[in-house]
Protein backbone atom coordinates (compact mmCIF):
# COMPACT_ATOMS: atom_id res chain seq x y z
CA UNK A 1 0.00 0.00 0.00
CA UNK A 2 1.42 3.36 -1.04
CA UNK A 3 1.83 6.16 1.48
CA UNK A 4 3.18 9.67 1.14
CA UNK A 5 5.95 10.66 3.52
CA UNK A 6 6.10 14.43 3.92
CA UNK A 7 8.47 16.96 5.35
CA UNK A 8 10.51 19.96 4.50
CA UNK A 9 12.97 22.56 5.58
CA UNK A 10 13.00 24.49 8.86
CA UNK A 11 11.10 27.57 7.62
CA UNK A 12 8.56 25.62 5.54
CA UNK A 13 9.38 27.21 2.19
CA UNK A 14 10.51 23.85 0.79
CA UNK A 15 8.21 20.86 1.14
CA UNK A 16 8.89 17.23 0.20
CA UNK A 17 6.47 14.45 -0.75
CA UNK A 18 7.87 10.93 -1.14
CA UNK A 19 5.26 8.44 -2.34
CA UNK A 20 6.39 4.92 -1.50
CA UNK A 21 5.20 1.42 -0.71
CA UNK A 22 8.18 0.92 1.63
CA UNK A 23 7.30 0.97 5.32
CA UNK A 24 9.18 3.78 7.12
CA UNK A 25 10.80 1.29 9.54
CA UNK A 26 12.23 -0.55 6.52
CA UNK A 27 14.10 2.53 5.30
CA UNK A 28 17.69 2.63 6.49
CA UNK A 29 18.89 6.14 5.68
CA UNK A 30 22.22 6.19 3.89
CA UNK A 31 24.54 8.44 5.92
CA UNK A 32 27.09 9.77 3.46
CA UNK A 33 30.51 10.28 4.99
CA UNK A 34 31.64 13.17 2.76
CA UNK A 35 32.41 16.43 4.56
CA UNK A 36 29.42 18.28 3.06
CA UNK A 37 26.83 15.69 4.11
CA UNK A 38 28.50 15.15 7.47
CA UNK A 39 28.38 18.89 8.24
CA UNK A 40 24.66 18.88 7.35
CA UNK A 41 23.91 15.68 9.28
CA UNK A 42 22.46 14.23 6.08
CA UNK A 43 21.30 10.67 5.56
CA UNK A 44 19.25 9.85 2.48
CA UNK A 45 16.19 7.79 1.63
CA UNK A 46 14.71 7.04 -1.76
CA UNK A 47 12.50 4.50 -3.50
CA UNK A 48 13.34 3.44 -7.07
CA UNK A 49 9.66 2.49 -7.50
CA UNK A 50 8.29 5.59 -5.77
CA UNK A 51 7.64 9.20 -6.67
CA UNK A 52 9.32 12.31 -5.30
CA UNK A 53 8.03 15.85 -5.46
CA UNK A 54 9.90 18.92 -4.14
CA UNK A 55 7.84 22.11 -3.79
CA UNK A 56 9.81 25.32 -3.22
CA UNK A 57 7.76 28.48 -2.69
CA UNK A 58 10.85 30.71 -2.66
CA UNK A 59 13.02 28.76 -5.10
CA UNK A 60 15.93 26.51 -4.25
CA UNK A 61 19.60 27.09 -3.77
CA UNK A 62 21.69 24.34 -5.21
CA UNK A 63 25.25 23.38 -4.63
CA UNK A 64 27.59 20.97 -6.29
CA UNK A 65 30.53 19.61 -4.37
CA UNK A 66 32.98 16.76 -4.65
CA UNK A 67 32.76 15.43 -8.19
CA UNK A 68 29.94 17.90 -8.99
CA UNK A 69 27.82 15.00 -10.21
CA UNK A 70 24.81 15.46 -7.91
CA UNK A 71 23.05 18.73 -7.24
CA UNK A 72 22.40 19.32 -3.54
CA UNK A 73 19.05 21.04 -2.92
CA UNK A 74 18.95 23.64 -0.16
CA UNK A 75 16.26 26.05 1.01
CA UNK A 76 17.20 29.56 -0.09
CA UNK A 77 15.72 31.05 3.08
CA UNK A 78 16.87 28.81 5.96
CA UNK A 79 19.68 26.83 4.30
CA UNK A 80 18.43 23.33 5.17
CA UNK A 81 19.68 20.56 2.87
CA UNK A 82 16.48 18.80 1.76
CA UNK A 83 17.90 16.36 -0.77
CA UNK A 84 20.00 15.65 -3.83
CA UNK A 85 19.25 15.11 -7.51
CA UNK A 86 21.10 13.68 -10.47
CA UNK A 87 20.23 14.49 -14.09
CA UNK A 88 21.07 11.44 -16.20
CA UNK A 89 19.90 10.35 -19.67
CA UNK A 90 16.99 12.79 -19.70
CA UNK A 91 15.71 11.76 -16.26
CA UNK A 92 16.01 13.35 -12.83
CA UNK A 93 16.74 10.98 -9.93
CA UNK A 94 16.55 12.10 -6.31
CA UNK A 95 17.03 11.24 -2.69
CA UNK A 96 15.56 12.96 0.37
CA UNK A 97 17.52 14.00 3.42
CA UNK A 98 15.76 11.81 5.98
CA UNK A 99 16.17 14.45 8.69
CA UNK A 100 13.62 16.55 6.76
CA UNK A 101 10.87 13.93 6.97
CA UNK A 102 8.26 14.57 9.65
CA UNK A 103 6.33 12.19 11.88
CA UNK A 104 7.98 8.93 10.80
CA UNK A 105 10.25 6.48 12.57
CA UNK A 106 12.87 5.18 10.15
CA UNK A 107 15.20 2.23 10.55
CA UNK A 108 18.77 2.60 11.73
CA UNK A 109 21.04 4.60 9.41
CA UNK A 110 23.80 2.89 7.49
CA UNK A 111 27.12 4.49 6.56
CA UNK A 112 27.94 4.88 2.88
CA UNK A 113 30.95 6.36 1.13
CA UNK A 114 30.18 7.42 -2.44
CA UNK A 115 33.28 9.62 -2.43
CA UNK A 116 35.31 6.44 -2.91
CA UNK A 117 33.52 5.75 -6.23
CA UNK A 118 34.32 7.14 -9.64
CA UNK A 119 31.76 9.33 -11.41
CA UNK A 120 30.37 6.50 -13.57
CA UNK A 121 30.02 4.21 -10.55
CA UNK A 122 28.24 6.98 -8.59
CA UNK A 123 25.79 7.54 -11.42
CA UNK A 124 25.11 3.81 -11.74
CA UNK A 125 24.53 3.49 -7.98
CA UNK A 126 22.27 6.52 -7.79
CA UNK A 127 20.16 5.63 -10.84
CA UNK A 128 19.62 2.21 -9.26
CA UNK A 129 18.79 3.42 -5.72
CA UNK A 130 17.29 6.89 -6.10
CA UNK A 131 13.71 7.81 -6.95
CA UNK A 132 13.31 8.47 -10.69
CA UNK A 133 11.52 11.30 -12.48
CA UNK A 134 11.65 13.75 -9.60
CA UNK A 135 9.27 16.68 -9.94
CA UNK A 136 10.60 20.03 -8.75
CA UNK A 137 8.01 22.79 -8.48
CA UNK A 138 9.29 26.32 -7.86
CA UNK A 139 7.33 29.54 -7.46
Amino acid sequence: MEQVLTGGCHCGKVRIELATAIRPADFHPRACDCSFCTKHGAAYVSDPRGRLRVIASDGLADYRQGSGTARMLLCRACGVLVGAVLEENGRRYGAVNATCLEGVALGAPQAVSPQTLGVDDKKARWTRLWTPDVEIVTA
